[in-house]
């Protein structure tokens, strides 16, 4: 096997392999219509190369190596259900394409209608921005936008390659893509400091931003261009920082008197980074162990006007502090 037939077969049963393993997942029981687009989105050809881990760095995989064992191993690569490391930049992750049943969640969870028009924060490969294409069957409603012109320049020919053809703009995520708004749906794919203030005014009022913020997603309801809510979903999430806003920061200190069952716990990790701005480790850890180390959809996010703060249970309840 190798050849380019033999590549495209496998290509399709894996494809069709993991469409089932996303399915067993349960991540679109509540909107199926997403399985027809993993079905058909291509995804290897918005991988031509990636990077898997190996002990003491990468190892790199792509589709015109010589050996055809190691085509075969790039194109069920292509298709496993985790993240792939697509660029490198001295030993730096720079971008990636997330893991897809992550990605099946949170498309699901976007809410999309026919008709919608989606703006996606962080063009990565592609992918993502083909499966909405796909789904909403209009490629004019689908905008995605990412600061690196290398990116999107990729992004753009990996979906020239599998048919699709949104608009691809190299740009500030921070600052939307006011010329292409209004949008119905935002979605970023990258980790997030804040809520940019701009995504709120270029979503409609009713619509719906979803975004990695502390190690989870947030689904807030856009009200007006200065007030949007909503909470936490309950999957983790890792991504990538925006570029252009910087990283979240160093884990804060005063953890000395944490005990370290709670430093190891996923969940009070959660609540250290989502409280970083508006409580200190101590006072975190009193709410983690006064609550039952309560879970993220427990947790909220409001922005209104300059204000924006993060919540347990209810966004003007006892605890509430100030985000970002």
């Amino acid at each position: 096997m190798g050849g380019h037939q033999d590549l495209e077969r496998l290509a399709d049963s894996a494809r069709a392999e993991l469409v089932r393993e996303i399915e067993l997942s349960g991540a679109w029981a509540a909107d199926p219509v997403w399985r027809e687009a993993f079905a058909t989105v291509p995804r290897h050809l918005f991988v031509p190369s990636y990077h898997v881990g190996v002990r003491g760095g990468y190892e790199r995989r792509w589709g015109e190596h010589p050996d055809p064992a190691a085509r075969e191993r790039w194109v069920r690569g292509a298709y496993a259900d985790t993240p792939l490391a697509t660029r490198l930049r001295d030993g730096e992750l720079l971008s990636s394409s997330s893991q897809p049943s992550l990605m099946a969640t949170m498309l699901v969870e976007l809410g999309v209608a026919d008709g919608d028009r989606v703006l996606e924060i962080g063009a990565g490969t592609g992918y993502n921005a083909a499966l909405l294409a796909h789904r909403l069957g209009d490629d004019d409603l689908v905008t995605t936008v990412d600061l690196d012109p290398e990116i999107t320049e990729s992004a753009r020919r990996h979906l020239t390659a599998a048919g699709y053809h949104p608009a691809v703009v190299t740009g500030d995520g921070a600052r939307g893509v006011p010329e292409r708004a209004p949008f119905d749906r935002i979605i970023a794919t990258c980790a997030l400091p804040e809520i940019p203030r701009a995504w709120l005014a270029q979503c409609r009022p009713g619509g719906r931003i979803l975004a990695p913020l502390a190690t989870g997603l947030v689904a807030l309801t856009v009200h007006d261009a200065e007030h949007a809510e909503g909470h936490f979903l309950h999957t983790p999430a890792y991504f990538l920082p925006l570029r252009g806003t910087g990283r979240t920061g160093p884990e804060p200190p005063g953890l000395a008197g944490v005990p370290r069952r709670a430093r190891d716990d996923d969940l009070f990790r959660f609540l250290l980074a989502l409280s970083r701005s508006g409580l200190d480790p101590q006072e975190a850890h009193a709410l983690w162990e006064r609550e039952d180390a309560p879970r993220r959809e427990r947790y909220g996010i409001t922005v209104r006007g300059e204000r924006a703060w993060a919540w347990l249970d209810d966004p003007e309840g006892p605890y509430a502090w100030p985000f970002a």
